[in-house]
């Protein structure tokens, strides 16, 4: 029996113009721009569709167009007779995948967002931090090179057996590059504008605890693999503390997609901009279908290739 598993992606992959055709076509899609214009305060749809680069890169806009993009994607692919019984989020992506699987509404879900962007913008503005795709490496090589720099710099994102993406202070992320480079690894810089998932996001993620008080967490209607653990969150989990504790922890992606294969899930599903998730799951696990839905024709793609 075939078992179906959403993902979705974290920051990063954002670009203009996303969600602006599923937002064109679903009527589902409108509704959720005007729930993130009423919570947010601002008019996400026109940054999503008509602002440059540069302003969808800050942390503040990013956020919650990639959350309300990633949840186009879902209405679209529902709409279509696209079900799934697993969700997971890569990062940023697990705010999605807690709708997805019913922990948070949509509302509840912008409200979230607002307090989280909001914060790591500000912890972004008051630190110098960067983060960097280290490529073609395993994640001890990575780890025993970034114990060895000056300075202050950690694995942060475990995303496949071959890819790692490390943070910290901006110079010690420089001097981790030049390393990395000498010894043959890529290193791509990420377009974040912190270190992410690590100390340096420490006031975010206090910020986040005092400030989500009034949040309505309901419990998962369908398994949600968790990148704090690698595993199924357990139900009794305090969502609170958990996402307080996610902004300054490493992403244990690597471990969900294994744990995702061995509990019998071969179809993953990445909804949301960008097919980053949809590239880690075809490079880290066999014999699965993997494909991504972020507009009209990658959902037309997907459809042909779910229903072959």
């Amino acid at each position: 029996m075939s078992k179906t598993v959403f993902l979705f992606s974290g920051q990063g992959s954002q670009y203009v113009g996303m969600a602006k055709d599923f937002y064109e076509s679903y009527d589902e899609c409108k509704k959720i721009f005007e729930d993130a214009k009423s919570i947010l305060g601002f008019d996400l749809a026109d940054i999503c569709f008509n602002s440059d680069e540069d302003t969808l890169a800050k942390t503040i806009y990013s956020q919650p167009a990639i959350f309300a993009t990633s949840l186009c994607a879902l209405e679209a692919a529902k709409a279509n007779g696209i079900e799934a019984s697993g969700v997971a989020g890569h990062s940023l992506g697990e705010y999605a995948a807690m709708v997805a699987s019913g922990i948070l509404t949509v509302s509840e879900g912008f409200k979230a967002i607002k307090i989280r962007s909001e914060a790591m913008q500000k912890a972004s503005e008051n630190s110098n931090g960067a983060m960097c795709a280290i490529i073609g490496m395993t994640s001890q090589e990575v780890e025993k090179i970034c114990s060895e720099i000056d300075g202050y710099v950690i694995p942060v994102n475990y995303n496949s057996s071959k890819q790692t993406v490390i943070a910290g202070e901006v110079s010690s992320i420089e001097k981790a590059e030049k390393v990395f480079a000498e010894k043959g690894a890529r290193a791509i810089k990420l377009k974040v504008s912190s270190a992410f998932h690590s100390k340096l996001m420490k006031e975010a993620s206090d910020e986040f605890y005092s400030k989500s008080s009034d949040l309505v967490f309901n419990k998962p209607q369908k398994d949600f693999y968790a990148n704090l653990t690698g595993d199924i969150l357990s139900t009794d989990t305090n969502m609170r503390d958990y996402l307080s504790k996610h902004i300054v922890s490493p992403v244990k992606f690597t471990s969900e997609l294994a744990n995702l294969q061995k509990n019998g899930y071969d179809t993953f599903i990445e909804l949301g901009p960008g097919k980053v998730l949809t590239g880690l799951v075809k490079k880290t696990l066999k014999g699965v279908l993997a494909v991504n839905i972020e507009n009209n024709a990658t959902l037309e793609k997907a459809l042909s290739k779910i229903n072959a």
